[in-house]
């Protein structure tokens, strides 16, 4: 289940467990099987290469956890040594086999052993358990009931950006499909409560038309409001 599907988000009802939620950046392969990215390391370096595995590819490799501390130049694994100097790692903590031939349990190991790295320490959770702030702090039952509350949220007449959030809320917003964005860049030429106009040299002028009021399937309120203003450039 690892980087597929989500620990956390699942009913609370009588279908708990058996009902889940695919991780943020699980998908499904052509034989129907999920399948989750990795960075590719090799030679204790930490590549830019993502390779997708099943969970069974995966037992065959030794993963380092996403926040393992490398060098963003060279991609190196590194550690701070007792003079407070950033120097190269000889030994990291990974994912492997146990001795007993189970799969998962973590523990040090040569860096040179390491084939396989997480892409991010959000790809464990789903989309709704992403937006819950300081997550790792937080009660099981709880984070699992605030994840299925945002799925069961209700639109707002007028909208505000959360105090506190984690960075995944504009990439929600924008997968969701809701939201209306320039399909080139340009400037903003006309923009009110009902549409706005993008100007480029190559496409000429380009208009939105914004949803004002209409009923959803829930019985809930879509209602799109402009953020930008004439003169604005847009990308």
């Amino acid at each position: 289940h690892y980087s597929r599907m989500c620990p956390i988000e699942t009913p609370e009802g009588p279908n708990i467990g058996l009902i889940g939620s695919l991780a943020l950046y699980a998908h499904v392969n052509e034989y129907g099987f999920i399948e989750a990215p990795y960075r590719k390391v090799a030679g204790g370096k930490a590549t830019n290469e993502i390779v997708w595995m099943t969970a069974d590819e995966e037992e065959n490799h030794i993963i380092a956890p996403a926040n393992t501390p490398i060098d963003p130049k060279t991609g190196r694994f590194v550690e701070i040594d007792h003079s407070g100097k950033v120097v190269n790692a000889d030994r990291v903590i990974a994912r492997t086999r146990d001795f007993d031939g189970s799969f998962g349990a973590p523990a040090q190991v040569s860096v040179e052993d390491v084939d396989r790295m997480d892409v991010s320490p959000r790809q464990l959770l789903s989309v709704a358990a992403n937006l819950i702030p300081f997550l790792e702090h937080d009660d099981a039952k709880r984070t699992l009931m605030g994840a299925n509350m945002q799925r069961q949220a209700v639109p707002l007449i007028r909208s505000h950006a959360p105090y506190v959030g984690t960075g995944m809320e504009a990439r929600a917003a924008l997968d969701s499909g809701e939201l209306i964005c320039a399909k080139h860049a340009g400037e903003i030429t006309e923009a009110d409560a009902a549409h706005v106009t993008v100007y480029s040299d190559e496409y000429g002028s380009e208009t939105y038309d914004l949803p004002k009021y209409e009923r959803s399937n829930q019985s809930t309120c879509i209602n799109h409001r402009p953020i930008v203003k004439v003169g604005d450039l847009v990308e």
